[in-house]
């Protein structure tokens, strides 16, 4: 009987090559269409790949199409368990298992015939079955061995698994600590004398993944500092982890690269990223071995970058809607604002090096902004920071179109931007924030109630409900118009109000306001209480403990890190210069300016550079090319208010 065979639409990862004739299925194959293609019947196919589950194939998988081949390569085989007697390690930091083969003398099949569940997960004070005697043998002398016990006599050896990435942790010494399941910023901040931004210094990542029992991290090496004010935690990290974002390589200049997320598929990224399987395997020969958390893999090369009209000075234009000319103050306030912070911005870079010729123009109001592009020489200038309407940076765009200015829209934000290459969107869309908040509850969720507080529009409490209901298993989701509407059930078992899971979807400070005093009551009657917003309010930072006991999580575009020794040298500027704290649109300024020259080259090749993630004052911009073109920021701050 000829065995059938289906194309699956999933791919986990790619097999190692094997030695025999081999071919890696792709996006259009079938089991006919291969055998023919090799001289095969698909009885033929069939047989020569034997591990293909109930006749399946999967795109990405390396099928054996060699006639000559042994068909028998993973018959189980009867093989003789270690002989004597058995003991258990404690693994410690940095042991893998390719490592423990190695000190301990076992090949990684006897090691998996003894430790099943064995995977590329282990952590410190995981218990991995060893044979006694090569513990006794080849052990350090420090290995901890915990029970002993008679082995199976026989057992069937396994199928063939893939390589194992080694995992990566420091060497626990007196420079290290190895993190326990209740600590937090603030405890570590009082035990190592440090604050969350030199702990973050000395352990890069450390800030998007958090604090994790059993890792060990690194708490000595630079300065100490005042340690946190207050027991609660707030920690910014980016949204990475939710929304995997190109990166860069220290030898990939030229190219688009993208760091590979857990849970990410060979399939998936190439259904992303328009490219073919041929094409990603070609750029990354690495990829044969497997597909890895944390692999950079270069995408596709980049389009041809734009390169400054002279060999001087940087030109660059910045359009702010002061309405001089036309006689419109509405947006004069936030202009002269955003100004100051971008004068700052520009001194700064110019004192470190920068050649910069720098030309401020009055935008208007929508209305007369095309009289204000006469004064852009398109022939003579390398960034337009502005204006800040959509309509005006439409009219932008159409105006150097032939030429390929990089065009920077600070507040500009909608689809039909989108399909400009040269354009770079400042602002984060909110359905980013809102796709972070879905993962956020899904880590939270256990069976809990969820209530989602809408605003009038509803559009997003829409939106987070039909995702969440795809993410979870039969949620209770209750949209309400007003925090006041949150009422847990009674537990049955003990007569106390039920846990719930409460989530913000309005942005105004009168939902804000209401939300976090309804959080606040509902704190002290109902235990296991979950809290998060889409958005920041005010009230969140001035009640941060009586929040901290809902467990609050929210989203914020902009916040500064008041520790900080760049954020304070650059208020202290600010101060000094203006003889005031910058306000919010000084903050942009300053922002937006200072992280675009900073990513400008010699040769004004600013889209190459565009890979980098940085946080500047207050703002974290982390920039993804879009499918269609435009580069667009998806950097945001994740707060976490965690009680004492």
């Amino acid at each position: 009987m000829i065995k059938k065979f289906f194309i699956l639409a999933g791919l986990a990862t790619i097999s190692g090559l094997s030695a025999q004739k081999t071919h890696t299925v792709a996006t259009g194959d079938t089991p006919y269409n291969i055998a023919k293609r090799y001289g095969l019947t698909v009885d033929d196919l069939a047989k020569l790949n034997p591990n293909s589950k109930d006749g399946k194939i999967v795109i990405g998988e390396v099928l054996l199409i060699n006639k000559s081949a042994n068909t028998n390569v993973s018959t189980p085989t009867k093989v003789a368990s270690p002989v004597g007697k058995l003991g258990k390690i404690i693994l410690k930091p940095k042991q893998t298992i390719y490592g423990i083969t190695k000190q301990y003398q076992i090949s990684e099949t006897e090691l998996r015939t003894l430790n099943p569940n064995l995977d590329s997960h282990m952590k410190i004070g995981d218990e991995v079955t060893l044979p006694l005697a090569n513990i006794q043998k080849f052990g350090d002398g420090q290995q901890e061995v915990v029970t002993v016990s008679e082995p199976a006599k026989t057992v069937s050896q396994p199928e063939p698994t893939k390589s194992v990435a080694a995992t990566t942790t420091e060497t626990t010494d007196e420079n290290s600590y190895t993190i326990q399941p209740k600590d937090n910023y603030f405890k570590l901040s009082r035990k190592f004398n440090l604050n969350q931004k030199e702990l973050f210094a000395l352990n890069p990542g450390l800030e998007e993944k958090g604090l994790r029992p059993g890792d060990v991290i690194q708490v000595k090496g630079i300065g100490s500092s005042e340690p946190a004010k207050s027991e609660v935690q707030t920690k910014a990290v980016s949204q990475s982890d939710s929304t995997p974002t190109y990166s860069t390589t220290s030898v990939a200049d030229d190219y688009v690269t993208y760091t590979v997320q857990t849970g990410d598929t060979v399939f998936g990224i190439l259904n992303k990223f328009g490219i073919t399987l041929d094409d990603l395997l070609s750029l990354n020969p690495n990829l044969g071995q497997g597909l890895k958390s944390g692999m950079v893999l270069k995408i596709k090369k980049l389009d041809s970058a734009y390169v400054k009209k002279s060999d001087g000075a940087l030109n660059v234009v910045i359009m702010l809607p002061f309405g001089f000319d036309s006689n419109d103050s509405k947006y004069r306030t936030l202009s002269l604002d955003f100004l100051a912070g971008a004068k700052l911005a520009i001194e700064r870079n110019a004192k470190s090096g920068k050649n910069l010729d720098v030309k401020v123009i009055d935008a208007g109001n929508e209305k007369s902004f095309k009289n204000s592009l006469i004064q852009i020489n398109k022939d003579n200038t390398d960034l337009i920071i502005g204006p800040f309407f959509k309509s005006s940076v439409l009219e932008v765009l159409d105006y150097v179109k032939s030429s390929k200015i990089p065009v920077v829209a600070p507040f500009a934000n909608s689809d039909d931007l989108l399909s400009h290459q040269n354009l770079i969107i400042i602002e984060t869309n909110d359905l980013i924030y809102a796709d972070r908040i879905v993962k956020e509850v899904k880590e939270a969720f256990s069976d809990q109630k969820i209530y989602i507080v809408a605003d009038a529009d509803q559009t997003y409490a829409k939106y987070l409900e039909t995702n969440l209901k795809k993410n979870l298993k039969n949620p209770n989701i209750i949209v309400v118009k007003s925090a006041t509407d949150i009422q847990p059930d009674q537990n049955m078992m003990t007569g106390k109000p039920a846990p719930v899971i409460a989530i913000l979807a309005d942005k105004s400070d009168e939902a804000g306001d209401a939300f976090a005093n309804r959080m606040i009551a509902l704190s002290k009657e109902v235990d296991g209480l979950k809290s998060f917003s889409m958005y920041y309010s005010p009230i969140f930072e001035k009640k941060v403990d009586e929040l901290s006991q809902s467990n609050l999580v929210y989203l914020m575009d902009r916040k500064i890190d008041a520790d900080g020794s760049f954020e304070k040298e650059i208020l202290e500027a600010y101060k000094k210069k203006y003889c005031k704290t910058p306000s919010k649109y000084a903050v942009i300024g300053f922002d937006v300016v200072n992280d675009m020259l900073s990513r400008e080259n010699k040769k004004g090749e600013i889209f190459k550079q565009m890979n980098k993630v940085q946080t500047q004052l207050a703002t974290k911009f982390e920039f993804e090319k879009t499918k269609t073109g435009a580069y667009v920021n998806k950097g945001y701050r994740v707060v976490r208010l965690i009680p004492n």
